[in-house]
C-alpha cells in the first residue's frame, strides 16, 4: 500500500513555490510563503491520514487453460467500502509472453458496492505460468493523493495450444454441421457404408440426395456415408531452427500444432488412432496411435512442454522412431521445412523407405513474404535482383516439392493460416479414395 502525490496535489505545490521565488525580490513575502507550505502540507498530511485504510479489495476470475494465440478473457471484480464514489483503476501483473487488452481497466464503483470488467490476455508461448499481483488506484477524500492497493497473490494457469477450433468443431457436429468450416464437404465412403441423413449442402453430388427424406421434410435431404475407420494417423512435428519462423504472432510450429490438435480430434471422433513424434535434434516426444475420446488429450499432453529451438532437427532419428515403433501401416504426416539440399535429401530419402509400410503426407509451410517479392513490380535494379532472388528460392522449393512427389509421398504446400482447413480436407481425400 502507498500513496502517489495527485496532479491537484502538485498544482498547489507550485503557489509556495512561486511565493518562494517572489520572496528573493520582496521580503515581505516570507511569511505568506511560510503560511501557505504550512496550509498545503497540514492538507496533505490530513488527506493522507483521512486515506490511511484500504478502501477497496479485488478478486478475480481467471480461466486455469489459455489457448495459445487466442483472446482470453479475464474477470475482475472491485468491491468498495468507501461511503463515497470511487473512481478505481485496476492493473495486474502479467506474465511473460502475454500481452493484454483493456489494462488499465477503470470502473466507477458505488458507495459500499461493486463493480467488475474484463480484460483479454494473448500469450504467445505454450507452458505453465501465473498472473501476478493486482495493483488498484483511486482518489483520496481531498483529492490530493492516489491511493494505491496491492493485493498479493498469483493465479496458476495453463496455456495449451488453440483448442477453441475444437470446441467450434464439437459446436457444429451437434448441429450436424461439423465441417461446415472446411472447404469441401463431398468426401464421402463406398456407397454401401450409409451413416446418416443430412441437410443437403451446396457441394454435395446431386445423387446423394434422399428423395424420399426430402419430399418428407420439403426440404433437400442428403445420405452420408460412412469412411473406413480404426486407421492410424501418426504426426511428426520439426521443432528445429526454421520451425521458429512466426507467421500472425505464432511460430510455424504452433500453426502446425494447433492444425495437428484439430485433425486428431477429427479423426478420433471418426474411428481412427492418432499418434505423434515430436523432435528437433534429438526425438523429444513419442505418443503410439491410440484412439478413443482421450486421444487428442494424450498428444497436448505431450506436446505441452515441446518448443521450436534454434537446432538443426534430426529426420534419422525421428524416422526411425516411427520405422520401429510403428508396425501397423499408418498415414503419417510430417511438418516441416527446408531451405538447403541436405535437408531436403534427407526427407526425400526416408520418404522413400518410409513408403514401405506407410503412407507419407509432407506439410510445408508457403514462405507468403517470398511470394509477394515474386508479384512485386521491380522499378529499379535493386527489386529487379530481389524478385530474381525471390523467384530462385521459389523455383528451388518447387523442385523439392516435385522431387518428394515422385518419391511417392504426398505433398501439402499452404500458408499457415490456411492449415487447418488444408489439412483435413486432405485427410478426408485420403480417406475417401482409400489410400491407406
Amino acid at each position: 500500500m502507498s500513496l502517489v502525490p495527485a496532479r491537484v496535489f502538485v498544482w498547489l505545490m507550485l503557489v509556495p513555490l512561486a511565493l518562494a521565488i517572489l520572496t528573493l525580490l520582496d521580503r515581505t513575502l516570507l511569511w505568506p510563503m511560510l503560511m501557505s507550505d504550512g496550509a498545503v502540507g497540514l492538507l496533505a498530511a490530513l488527506d493522507a491520514l483521512l486515506a490511511r485504510k484500504p478502501l477497496v479489495t479485488l478478486r478475480r476470475e481467471v480461466p486455469a487453460v489459455f489457448s495459445l494465440g487466442r483472446e482470453n478473457r479475464v474477470k475482475v471484480t472491485v468491491r468498495s467500502t468507501a461511503r463515497r464514489r470511487l473512481r478505481v483503476q485496476v492493473m495486474h501483473d502479467l506474465f511473460e509472453h502475454a500481452s493484454a487488452e483493456g489494462l488499465p481497466i477503470e470502473l466507477d464503483v458505488p458507495a459500499r458496492g461493486t463493480a467488475s470488467a474484463e480484460y483479454i490476455v494473448v500469450p504467445r508461448r505454450r507452458g505453465a505460468y501465473e498472473l501476478g499481483d493486482q495493483i488498484a488506484r483511486y482518489g483520496s477524500p481531498l483529492g490530493l493523493w492516489t491511493r494505491q492497493v496491492r493485493t498479493r497473490g498469483t493465479s496458476p494457469l495453463r496455456v495449451y495450444p488453440d483448442l477453441k477450433k475444437i470446441r467450434t468443431f464439437d459446436l457444429l457436429a451437434r448441429q450436424n454441421r461439423e465441417y461446415a468450416f472446411l472447404r469441401a464437404t463431398r468426401f464421402k465412403g463406398g456407397e454401401n457404408e450409409f451413416a446418416r441423413l443430412r441437410d443437403y449442402a451446396r457441394d454435395d453430388e446431386y445423387r446423394a440426395i434422399d428423395w424420399k427424406a426430402t419430399a418428407r421434410r420439403q426440404k433437400l435431404i442428403a445420405r452420408e456415408y460412412q469412411l473406413e475407420s480404426n486407421q492410424n494417423i501418426v504426426f511428426m512435428l520439426d521443432a528445429g531452427r526454421l520451425m521458429t519462423a512466426e507467421v500472425g504472432g505464432l511460430s510455424h510450429f504452433d500453426h502446425a500444432l494447433n492444425s495437428t490438435l484439430m485433425l486428431a480430434h477429427v479423426a478420433a471422433r471418426g474411428g481412427d488412432r492418432v499418434g505423434l513424434v515430436g523432435f528437433d535434434e534429438v526425438v523429444r516426444a513419442f505418443v503410439p496411435p491410440v484412439g478413443g475420446p482421450s486421444a487428442g488429450q494424450r498428444l497436448i499432453v505431450a506436446s505441452y512442454g515441446l518448443h521450436p529451438r534454434l537446432v538443426e532437427p534430426d529426420y534419422d532419428a525421428a524416422f526411425e522412431q516411427v520405422a520401429l515403433r510403428v508396425r501397423k501401416r499408418s498415414l503419417v504426416i510430417l511438418f516441416t521445412q527446408v531451405v538447403d539440399e541436405v535437408a531436403a535429401a534427407a526427407i526425400v530419402r526416408r520418404t522413400r523407405a518410409l513408403l514401405r509400410r506407410h503412407l507419407p503426407l509432407i506439410v510445408m509451410f508457403r514462405d507468403t513474404d517470398v511470394q509477394r517479392l515474386l508479384e512485386r513490380h521491380a522499378s529499379n535494379d535493386l527489386e529487379l535482383f530481389t524478385r530474381g532472388a525471390a523467384a530462385e528460392v521459389v523455383r528451388w522449393r518447387d523442385g523439392v516439392l516435385r522431387d518428394l512427389k515422385r518419391a511417392g509421398a504426398l505433398v501439402l504446400d499452404v500458408a499457415a493460416h490456411h492449415l487447418t482447413g488444408a489439412l483435413i480436407n486432405r485427410y478426408l481425400e485420403i480417406k475417401a479414395r482409400q489410400l491407406l
